[in-house]
């Protein structure tokens, strides 16, 4: 039998304060986006790798009133096994202000990746309240689900 390593435990200890940190008043899904209009879209790539726990960072471009606003993506989580690429793209609700955008994001998420083959939906939602609804496109060798705390900074 092998004994885990120190660092896993501190990576999931780290990654659930996170969750719980998040996700205490996080509501999201179509029933939290229902009747509105999107405020921007966004489009992003991410490298996730995991076993047991997760983590992965990449960078996106956020489309908001005309103007494209680059950032990066980094997080941590819980739930899922392999290595993969992700390309999202999709919706961002609930954003008044391009202020708003930056921060800490509770993710919920689903999927899989098999070679080129994948498929899932991602739902995050910061502390300002600012809603993002993504289709995924992975590739690798994946199976994902679970949460993350993801935090995004402009660049």
């Amino acid at each position: 039998m092998t004994r885990a390593h120190p660092f896993q435990f501190a990576a999931l200890g780290l990654a659930a304060v996170l969750l719980a940190a998040c996700t205490s008043s996080v509501k999201v899904g179509p029933e939290a986006v229902a009747g509105l209009a999107p405020d921007g879209t966004v489009e992003m790539n991410e490298v996730q790798v995991a076993y047991i726990g997760s983590g992965g960072g990449g960078s996106g471009t956020l489309y908001y009133r005309g103007r494209s606003y680059p950032f990066t993506v980094a997080g941590l989580g819980v739930g899922g096994i392999g290595a993969s690429t992700l390309d999202a793209s999709g919706e961002v609700y609930k954003l008044r202000n391009i202020s708003e955008f930056p921060g800490s994001y509770a993710q919920g998420r689903y999927g899989f990746a098999l070679g080129s083959e994948s498929g899932g939906d991602l739902w995050l939602q910061n502390e300002a309240g600012v809603i993002m609804h993504l289709k995924a496109k992975r590739t690798g060798l994946m199976l994902s689900l679970g949460g993350d705390a993801v935090i995004i900074s402009m660049k």
